[in-house]
């Protein structure tokens, strides 16, 4: 005999699980707090450049370190999270990332600084696979593109805001002081742990991923194809973030004002990211990653090319931001599409894995602008956008 819900009667049916909407909410104001957190470094970059005396080369470097240990770590960790559930990652790393981000600050040196940026780096990966995972929830039908977006909007509206927030609490306290932006992640984090399905539930969703060869299989496919994208992409957003405050400082403007021309590229990546996941419901996905890499590489040019911190440079920052974000919901829920018994590996290649693919491009940009200055170097490096042009145009990802 069943019960109502199919359950025989006798048995405990575990506990329901929270409505995927609500569950997007959560982890997109985790993925807000998560990102905040990360956005500290850029527009620090020139105080840090000075106080610890490093060439842009080194602050690429630096700059690298915080974004190959949030994406490096991301495919184990998401496997993990597959694995055993997801609460946990996703309430525990904002919590790392944001006290060891509020502690850069007080470095005492070049390698104090990395060791806090790879442990801020491991929090951050440690919640993204797992928060993709609990927010696009493919397994629950119509509506994984907005549920998505809900989670990249939360994420870039927290990153956009993150460099405003490091700026005016370093004007306030110094460098010294930045420790207390710690404080409201800690506070936060036991709220985000009781919102999200118990441990319970969310293990009865845990699925035994696919061993590691099924899954490279798939990257000598469609998902290689949109790890690709995602790394290109990627390239170009972490390099305008890093060079961009540089560029400003060399031309003679303020770190507020970098801070502002970093704001306008990163806030309307929120409203990419909306769009990206609205538009990845209704129109086929593959033509609409295609067709926004094509418009992401004239505007990214425009965003260096004029006058560094000038109305028309942060006009084109904040359209090559809406443009360069808009691509990963639909890149993440294709992913997921692929491999949905491991939607938090899944997502961690085209995040984690590509990001990091990214971001060691970074590394060279840095090393050229030490020769050529960072705004030739910056202009010589977004060509590259047309790589992912020809990738979303491959046959494969129809």
């Amino acid at each position: 005999m069943q019960n109502q819900e199919g359950v025989p009667a006798g048995v405990v049916s575990p506990a329901p699980l929270p409505s995927a909407r609500r569950v997007a909410l959560v982890v997109a104001l985790a993925h807000g707090v998560n990102d905040a957190y990360a956005a500290f470094l850029p527009p620090l970059l020139p105080r840090v450049m000075d106080r610890l005396g490093l060439s842009i080369a080194m602050a690429a470097a630096v700059a690298m370190t915080f974004s190959l240990a949030s994406s490096l770590f991301q495919p184990p960790l998401g496997y993990l999270a597959d694995r055993y559930g997801r609460r946990v990652f996703v309430a525990l790393g904002p919590l790392l990332s944001g006290v060891f981000m509020s502690l850069i600050g007080v470095a005492a040196g070049f390698w104090w600084l990395v060791a806090f940026l790879v442990l801020a780096g491991i929090g951050s990966a440690g919640f993204h696979p797992p928060g993709a995972s609990f927010a696009a929830r493919v397994s629950a039908g119509k509506g994984s593109g907005l549920r998505m977006s809900l989670f990249s909007f939360g994420g870039t509206g927290g990153y956009a805001l993150g460099p405003l927030i490091a700026v005016a609490l370093v004007q306030w306290r110094g460098m010294e002081g930045m420790w207390v932006a710690m404080i409201p992640v800690i506070l936060l984090t036991p709220l985000v742990f009781r919102s999200l399905p118990t441990s319970r539930s969310d293990r009865a969703e845990a699925h035994l991923p696919p061993p590691p060869g099924e899954v490279l299989r798939y990257l000598a496919g469609p998902l290689g194809l949109l790890f690709g994208i995602s790394a290109v992409m990627a390239f170009a957003q972490r390099t305008f973030l890093t060079m961009e405050p540089i560029i400003v400082a060399q031309h003679g403007g303020s770190e507020a004002l970098g801070a502002l021309a970093l704001t306008a590229y990163l806030g309307a990546q929120a409203g990419g990211t909306l769009a990206g996941g609205l538009l990845s419901d209704r129109m086929d996905r593959r033509r609409l990653i295609m067709g926004i890499c094509a418009l992401a590489l004239p505007a990214h040019l425009a965003a260096v090319g004029l006058e560094p911190g000038s109305a028309p440079a942060l006009v084109a920052a904040g359209v090559a931001g809406f443009l360069g974000m808009a691509t990963l919901p639909p890149l993440v829920i294709m992913a997921q599409e692929i491999l949905p018994r491991a939607a938090a590996v899944s997502s961690s290649i085209v995040m984690g894995l590509a990001w990091a693919a990214g971001s060691v491009g970074v590394l060279v940009t840095g090393v050229v602008a030490d020769m050529v200055g960072p705004r030739p170097a910056t202009l010589f490096s977004m060509p590259v956008i047309l790589v992912a042009v020809l990738l979303a145009a491959h046959p494969r990802l129809r």
